[in-house]
């Protein structure tokens, strides 16, 4: 009978089995990271469950191809596997990444409510949508620039708008912002047109909870802006020093930084679990924003620098931290023997004599002894028997 294989002996034979991420998604070490989220996209949609309903080769690589984009996609874990393989990556920590649109009303809900206890769940555009938009079937809205629209779009289904740029406009930049309301989730997806007509997603942003509404923006400024890759929640709670220090890591340069003179697509995703999503969707032309566009070049820059000095601050904190736990280890142990010292001192002081020691036991038993005598004498004196002739005079 086989003996029982330890948890790692697991693991170790399963990350054997595994393929190379780079070799699943057909990219090489050196591709970029729009690379491998073009390549990802492309195998996702063609290996993805709405496609292939019986075919279960095609789920196990569908399977494959999503844990593999969720190493490449992260820069954290891309450099822990590019050093040391599977090994550095503990498979449980990895994010869910899921098309609801796949999912049957029992699993939506598992993960709806997942989603509430604050495990972070990635959820895919439907491979129904990016299907309609690469053939070029989705009907789109045109969208005057500075006149924002309000529509509601149902769960897992878009909206796709249309705006026309001119030249003047991109020269000073474009803003695409979505919000609602009633804090729906939603993705604002961007589209770029290929020679055959098709639409094929280029930019993708969540959005995110911002006071009493939730938003996603892009911006098109002619200079990097960073957009926010939501980290899991869990970090924080887990290793507050961690999440700190890895918080700017979240923030990556969007992709594309200018739009040029033309035709523009545009749509929003209804990514709630169960109901349709309310939004606003707005795009500008920055002519008019001047000193807001210079503002968030300063701070973009700012955070840019900000980065590089957190990593090097983490290293010293963490000496620090380590210096401090140590002190406050020896802090501790001294205060010990200092006490252990200063008893030893009055045992031997109080040994220095030849009278008998006084027992505290028997000199409280003398105390209450005394404290008895002297409840009876009070008694007796309250007691007394004093006699009254009652005879009259």
């Amino acid at each position: 009978m086989p003996g029982h294989r330890s948890k790692s002996e697991k693991n170790k034979g399963e990350n054997q089995l595994r393929r190379d991420p780079y070799e699943v998604l057909g990219v090489s070490v050196s591709s970029t990271d729009q690379e491998i989220k073009t390549a990802y996209r492309k195998l996702a949609l063609k290996y993805h469950p709405d496609k292939n309903a019986n075919d279960p080769k095609a789920a196990d690589m569908f399977k494959e191809i999503t844990y593999s984009y969720n190493i490449l996609s992260d820069p954290d874990k891309r450099n822990q596997y590019d050093s040391a393989g599977f090994e550095a990556i503990e498979a449980e920590t990895q994010d869910l990444e899921l098309d609801l649109s796949s999912l049957g009303a029992m699993s939506t809900m598992v993960a709806a409510f997942f989603s509430k206890l604050g495990v972070p769940i990635k959820t895919l555009v439907s491979a129904t949508v990016l299907e309609e938009a690469i053939n070029g079937t989705v009907p789109t809205h045109p969208l005057a620039l500075g006149k924002p629209v309000s529509r509601k779009v149902e769960k897992q289904s878009a909206h796709f708008f249309s705006v026309r740029i001119t030249e003047k406009e991109a020269q000073a930049g474009i803003v695409c912002r979505v919000q609602s309301a009633e804090k729906s989730k939603f993705k604002l997806l961007y589209f770029e047109r290929d020679e055959n007509g098709g639409l094929n997603l280029a930019l993708q942003e969540d959005s995110a909870k911002k006071g009493k509404v939730t938003i996603a923006g892009m911006y098109f400024l002619g200079f990097p802006v960073y957009k926010l890759d939501q980290q899991s929640s869990l970090m924080a709670k887990k290793d507050p020093d961690t999440a700190f220090f890895r918080k700017l890591e979240g923030f990556q340069p969007c992709e594309i930084t200018e739009l040029k003179a033309g035709v523009h697509t545009f749509a929003v995703y209804g990514d709630n679990f169960f109901k349709s999503a309310s939004y606003t969707i707005e795009i500008l032309s920055t002519a008019s924003f001047v000193n807001e566009k210079e503002n968030l070049r300063a701070v973009e820059a700012h955070i840019s620098t900000k980065r590089t000095e957190i990593s090097k601050f983490e290293t010293e904190y963490r000496q620090v931290l380590a210096q401090f736990t140590d002190m406050t280890s020896r802090y501790t142990k001294e205060m010990q023997t200092i006490d252990e010292l200063l008893k030893q001192r009055h045992e031997i002081q109080a040994s220095y004599t030849t009278a008998p020691q006084i027992n505290s036991s028997s000199s409280s038993s003398k105390k209450r002894v005394i404290l008895k005598d002297d409840k009876k004498a009070k008694k007796k004196w309250y007691n007394l028997h004093v006699k009254v002739d009652k005879r009259k005079p």
